[in-house]
């Protein structure tokens, strides 16, 4: 058979073309291993006769050259569609190939070309590479394509070094049959340069030529770096560098413009290979640290617990599995740290995907560390350490010099001639001897053997643990294999075997991880959630992607945290986890599109849905989805055609759909919409949002809109206020792609009076986006002539106008719409306007007028056609405001009774309509009602259910008055310092967010709060504040109790003028009467009553209090007429005595 290099078929003898793809068939010399042309008869580099028969495999290969890759099955043989992927490029230029075709014949030339590139092409095949192009004396070559692998850069390291390296054995072949025309010996020599990026790889080229080529700028910039190279050196960008980091030693050669580049590159020279074999011990190379162990307590638990029973004799095993980068490594690391300070021997060794056909590799690793071979021993100097190793294990040097020579790449010893074994006989005693080397090492102290990724072990090296294995229960050996799944350990289970399978991170786990990573730091909230949603509790994920956001311009530090500079975007993939995640992928080629289909409709999907879309039948569909089952790619649940699947890594989800070029992800989006429009009602109807989201991948710009704005009326319906706002932002950025038009402006008029409302409940009700969005709304209804939709934009207006503080704007807002109103003749409207008038004139001190107002509302309200969900929705049922607004007037216009009634009745309302702002508004209401009847109990708990509601939905500004109610009813129950606390975070919090409206009635409480607590310089300092901010803030009826208190606090005072008091208990009482504010007024009497009864003025204080008390009808069992009752009651008691005197 003739092997094909290009796509790994097998042809039958013969051929000179391959029967697969049509290529021209090598024909490789079983002598020298040289690749000939196929019209060759004999070998052009030894002579040999050529037979149609592959070379045939050395007995035991070079060490430190890995066997030739295994060719890529089927499966990973590229698709014929383009696709989008990371790669990693790297451009080989041969050194001053023009002056030496000058000094050679062209024959030598070409010989020498074609040497070169057959040098190249053995080191790129072991390194599973692929050469796509031979550009003259130039090789363009790339890892990660067809099929990518985890380490695709150190692979593309690891050949232009070796390249490199054997460019010196091919200039001493060359130098023996080619001679130059007088420039001395011939001396060949590269530049290479590699760079890693996203690029667009697939056939192109027209006629008879057709490539398939990866364009983009990463090749670009390959091939810039490479002119950038010294001879025989390698320069690679940063985003290369990034990627082998630890694995190779680099030198940083600064910044350089690169011909074509807009943007100065960061370059580095790499040096040599480190010593470094997995990432931790990479880590450690490049000094970035590691970070914390998190999660394997129980784990680190049961290892220490095993090392006790090996240092006791009872030799164990473990076996920890786990996917890649899962912390096995890590793991291991740790356990390794906690032995310091006990006396034991490591001996540790890693299986390589390069030497996975190289016999005994990582115990020759193992053995050339034990022996404490460098680079720089002359091998007379390794041969003298092996025959001390063999003599201090006691060992025949006889019979076991000859068995590790070869093993350990060692020239011939005429002192050690070769045993006279059969080559079977020879292996079984090397086995052997090696096995024995080992168990005489635990006779000193106990050994750790520790042998990782067990999943690339060669067949001789699983022998030798087969043997290690069945032995160690009686020694004083520890066994750790690490391996990933798809390796299944063959060996029986036995008492001292434990199988360990680590599972993924918990939520917790991962945010202790993330904020590790972080220094010590906390993200924001939402970027916590979406690093911990994308990476699933696998820590490598979770470290990378958080070290890619913390590296880019999205964070801002804090002392103790980070904040976000703008808007989250969707986190993209880490270009350090893009190969191993493509990888996976490129394992199951052949079914990669169905992985693809599944992505794109998201990281869960049904089989039904899928089958709708693909263009399969159901049996292909079938074995691709059980294949990616298999692969563990997906988790199943269920059995078609009622299966549904999800994707066991959301990154992984994310690789295969941005495989996907753009345009056909837009064609795989719309069919998909069309689908669920078509075959898919239930969706239509529930998740409109799904539809939306796919029309607009598409760019179907117009649907995409319609589904949008479904999608945010369901919302709104469902009260989900933050999922409503991002329906209905997205429509707005979409309605910008459609031509301008009447229709497209009064589709915008639509939808931002339908996002004013979540806006307003969300953001808080002076939030700019509210003005933003309404303002422009406004601007449409004049444009377009719009009476009914203008309702719903001067309400919302008058909204962030009244919670502003600017009263003045808000009355004529609500004049405006209650002219609209009368002119419409709209019950809807008229219930809208009138309410907005009472609050105007409640707000500045009319209270008359407030109340007429609100009960003309109520009377023309009905809860089936005005309710939240009715014409105009921006929040608060209109009864249940209304209601709880009168609540608080007929209290301050002197009906207490009245008041409870109807803050009662506005709290049934709310619950009948379900409807959760609502509810929480009437919660809030009546806290407020209870706090001026001094009731803390009922206050306390009806502030402590609206801060619960308001926090579950969202609320913001509600839950910050609720939170304050709270706190006032925790300092009247005698948790002063607690309800304190919470008063004043909470009115910083409320502060901030601009609001202005209740913020007087707030600090009337805290005044009282502070007179209460005896703070009374602080109490006065906020008194004489708040009544300088009357005049421009409005809510003139917390004028009287202010001054009310600010008397009370002047008694207080050690130099407390009596006379100022009563100065401003009097004002009180006539700032109260003039405005009708008879509960307020009744306090004012009440304070100066107590006064006067302390100067002796008895029958004037009880003429006050008398005549205070009768005007009241209702109420009389109130905190405020018990303390009236009682004062009057106190003064006839003092009357009576002084008579009797």
């Amino acid at each position: 058979m003739i092997h094909c290099n290009e796509c790994g078929f097998d042809n039958p003898d013969g051929m000179k073309f391959c029967g697969q793809c049509g290529q021209p068939l090598k024909r490789v010399c079983p002598n020298c291993a040289f690749d000939n042309p196929p019209n060759f008869n004999f070998c052009g580099q030894c002579g040999a006769a050529l037979s149609g028969t592959a070379a045939p495999q050395a007995a035991t290969p070079p060490v430190n050259r890995p066997s030739p890759a295994p060719r890529l099955p089927a499966q990973t043989l590229p698709s014929p569609e383009a696709e989008r992927r990371q790669l990693t490029v790297m451009f080989c230029d041969l050194v001053g190939s023009t002056s030496l075709s000058e000094q050679l014949d062209p024959e030598d030339y070409r010989e020498v070309v074609r040497a070169y590139q057959q040098t190249a092409e053995q080191v790129v095949r072991q390194f599973e590479g692929t050469i796509a192009q031979y550009l003259g004396d130039g090789l363009l070559i790339y890892f990660g394509y067809p099929a990518a692998h985890e380490n695709d850069a150190q692979r593309a390291a690891l050949t232009a070094l070796g390249i490199i390296e054997e460019m010196k054995n091919l200039n001493i072949r060359l130098q023996q049959s080619i001679r130059t025309r007088g420039h001395g010996p011939l001396q060949l020599a590269v530049r290479i340069g590699i760079h890693t990026g996203l690029v667009v790889v697939g056939e192109i080229g027209g006629g008879e030529r057709h490539e398939r080529l990866a364009v983009g700028e990463t090749t670009n910039i390959a091939a810039r770096l490479q002119s950038l190279a010294k001879p025989n050196t390698v320069i690679i960008s940063a985003a290369t560098y990034h990627l082998i980091e630890g694995f190779f030693s680099c030198r940083p050669i600064g910044f350089r413009s690169l011909k074509g580049i807009s943007r100065p590159m960061e370059t580095y020279r790499i040096v040599r290979q480190s010593r470094a074999r997995n990432r931790l011990e990479a880590a450690k190379a490049a000094m970035t640290g590691l970070t914390p162990l998190v999660g394997r307590e129980e784990e680190m638990t049961l290892f220490l617990a095993r090392w006790a029973q090996t240092k006791d004799c009872k030799g164990q095993v473990l076996l920890v599995g786990g996917e890649a980068g899962i912390g096995k490594s890590r793991l291991v690391r740790v356990f390794r740290e906690q032995l310091m300070g006990e006396p034991y021997l490591w001996l540790s060794c890693h299986c390589s995907p390069y030497y996975q056909n190289t016999a005994l590799y990582p115990i020759i690793e193992l053995f050339q560390r034990l022996l404490r071979f460098k680079d720089e021993d002359a091998p007379e100097r390794k041969l003298h350490k092996l025959e001390t190793a063999m003599q201090q294990y006691k060992l025949p040097l006889a019979e076991t010099m000859p068995l590790f020579i070869p093993l350990l790449g060692l020239p011939a010893s005429a002192d050690y001639p070769p045993l006279a074994l059969t080559a079977q006989k020879q292996k079984q005693k090397l086995l052997q001897t090696l096995l024995l080397i080992l168990l005489k090492l635990t006779e000193l102290r106990p050994v750790v053997i520790c042998i990782e990724d067990l999943h690339w072990v060669d067949p001789s090296t699983l022998e030798i643990l087969d043997t290690l294995v069945r032995q160690a229960s009686s020694t004083r050996v520890m066994i750790i294999f690490t391996f990933r799944p798809g390796f299944t350990p063959n060996w029986p289970p036995r008492s001292y075997m434990t199988h360990l399978s680590l599972s993924r991170l918990r939520h917790h786990q991962a945010e202790t991880l993330v904020e590790s990573v972080a220094g010590g730091k906390k993200l924001p909230p939402e970027l916590m959630e979406q690093i911990i949603a994308k990476t699933d509790g696998v820590p490598i994920f979770v470290e990378e992607l958080t070290k890619m956001v913390l590296e880019q311009d999205l964070l801002r530090e804090r002392e103790d945290r980070y904040e976000l500079i703008g808007p989250l975007p969707t986190l993209a993939i880490p270009a350090t986890l893009h190969d191993s995640l493509m990888a996976r992928l490129d394992r199951l080629a052949t079914v990669r599109e169905v992985a693809q289909l599944g992505a794109t409709l998201g990281r869960e999907f049904s089989y039904r849905l899928l089958h709708a879309v693909a263009a399969i039948d159901e049996a292909t569909l079938q074995h691709n989805l059980g294949q990616l089952v298999e692969a563990e790619l997906l988790f199943q649940q269920g059995l078609p055609p009622e299966a549904t699947y999800t994707f066991k890594h959301g990154l992984i989800q994310e690789t295969a759909y941005r495989s996907l070029l753009r345009s056909r992800r837009q064609q795989v989006h719309q069919r998909i919409a069309q689908v669920l429009v078509e075959d898919f009602p239930d969706i239509e109807q529930t998740e409109p949002e799904v539809i939306a989201h796919h029309y607009t991948v598409a760019r179907q710009y117009q649907e995409a809109v319609r589904y949008w704005q479904q999608a945010g009326q369901r919302a709104v319906a469902q009260s989900a206020n933050k999922e409503a706002i991002h329906h209905f932002n997205q429509a707005l950025d979409l309605l910008e792609f459609l031509m301008p038009s009447a229709g497209s402006r009064r589709q915008e008029l639509q939808l931002r009076i339908a996002l004013g409302a979540p806006l307003l409940m969300t953001k808080g009700y002076v939030a700019p986006e509210v003005e933003t969005n309404y303002a422009r709304a406004r601007d449409l209804c004049q444009q377009l002539d719009q009476t009914p939709g203008l309702a719903s934009v001067l309400f919302g207006l008058w909204v962030f106008y009244l919670v502003k503080g600017q009263y003045e704007v808000a009355l004529e807002l609500g004049e405006q719409l209650l002219a609209l109103a009368q002119h419409t003749k709209t019950h809807s409207i008229l219930v809208e306007a009138h309410r907005m008038q009472g609050i105007n004139y409640f707000n500045l001190g009319q209270l008359k007028l407030a109340r007429t107002h609100l009960e003309e509302a109520l009377a023309v309200y009905e809860p089936s056609q005005h309710n939240p969900h009715g014409l105009i929705d921006v929040g608060t049922d209109r009864g249940v405001a209304c209601l709880s607004h009168l609540a608080i007037t007929l209290w301050l216009l002197g009906y207490p009774d009245q008041a409870l009634k109807r803050s009662q009745e506005a709290i049934t309302l709310a619950g009948q309509l379900a409807h959760p702002y609502s509810q929480a508004f009437a919660f809030c209401w009546s806290a407020w009602l209870h706090q001026l009847r001094r009731e803390s109990k009922p206050a306390q708990a009806l502030a402590h259910a609206g801060v619960e509601l308001a926090a579950e939905q969202g609320f913001t500004l509600l839950e910050m008055l609720c939170a304050m109610m709270e706190g006032w009813a925790l300092t009247e129950q005698g948790q002063t310092e607690v309800g304190l606390d919470g008063i004043l975070q909470t009115l910083e919090q409320f502060q901030a967010t601009g609001a202005q409206l209740g913020q007087l009635h707030f600090w009337v409480m805290l005044v009282e709060v502070y007179y209460k607590l005896g703070r009374f310089d602080e109490a006065l300092t906020l008194a004489a504040q708040a009544l300088a901010d009357l005049d421009s803030k409005g809510e003139q009826f917390y004028a009287a109790e202010l001054v009310r208190l600010k008397g009370e606090i002047l008694l207080k005072q050690i130099n407390g003028s009596e006379a100022e008091a009563e100065s401003c208990f009097q004002q009180a009482i006539d700032l109260a009467r003039r405005q009708a504010l008879c509960s307020l007024e009744l306090r004012a009497i009440l304070s100066q009553s107590r006064l006067r009864m302390q100067q002796g003025q008895a029958q004037a204080a009880y003429q006050e209090l008398n005549r205070i008390s009768q005007h009241y009808t209702e109420g009389h069992d109130t905190a405020d007429l018990e303390a009236v009752d009682a004062l009057l009651k106190q003064i006839d008691v003092d009357k009576a005595d002084a008579l009797t005197d």
